[in-house]
């Protein structure tokens, strides 16, 4: 009677484990969808800013407009692109798109003093940010749930209950990762 009290009790401990580590692991996959979600947030932000932005300098830049174009599409890929990994590949392209806008600006004095250019760009410029912090949550949370379900004894919980590593916002473009030359 002692020994199947015993075991009573240890079943008892296990599935209260079970049950404490499975919410656990539930809640840090709800933080990183909700982390996904904040990019998503201000990647629409972006989407909506871009169209404002290439109205206000086609007038100007009649010869330039290539660029934009390169630029519509690119937003147009980055809004039609699905999963992490084509999402980022997508992104990634579209700032290189806005950076050859930015630098075409700046070669037209009359579209670097236009107000609703400046304050485009400066918006434009406040949501790269915002963006570039809602994905550094996004990987920390990742890399907070990739851990848990990887560690010893969380991992017999997340393999028994399907729970699979969630992929990285990673930059591919090597350009980005390196530091800015500032020059005077």
């Amino acid at each position: 009677m002692i020994i199947l009290g015993m075991l009573l009790v240890l079943v008892i401990a296990a599935g209260l484990w079970f049950f404490s580590t499975y919410n656990s692991l539930i809640a840090l996959k709800v933080r990183v969808d909700n982390a996904w979600s904040q990019i998503d947030v201000q990647l629409k932000r972006r989407y909506d800013l871009i169209p404002n932005l290439v109205e206000a300098v086609k007038g100007y830049m009649q010869h330039e407009k290539d660029t934009l174009e390169r630029v519509i599409k690119a937003r147009t890929q980055a809004i039609d692109a699905s999963g992490i990994k084509d999402k980022a590949q997508a992104e990634n392209f579209l700032t290189q798109t806005l950076r050859s806008l930015f630098a075409v600006v700046e070669r037209y004095p009359d579209i670097k003093a236009n107000q609703n250019v400046l304050k485009l760009q400066e918006e434009l410029t406040s949501t790269e940010n915002k963006i570039s912090f809602a994905r550094q949550y996004y990987n920390d949370e990742v890399s907070r749930f990739n851990t848990s379900i990887a560690t010893v004894p969380a991992n017999v919980v997340a393999n028994a209950s399907g729970f699979t590593p969630k992929e990285f916002f990673e930059i591919e473009d090597n350009a980005q990762k390196e530091a800015p030359q500032v020059k005077f």
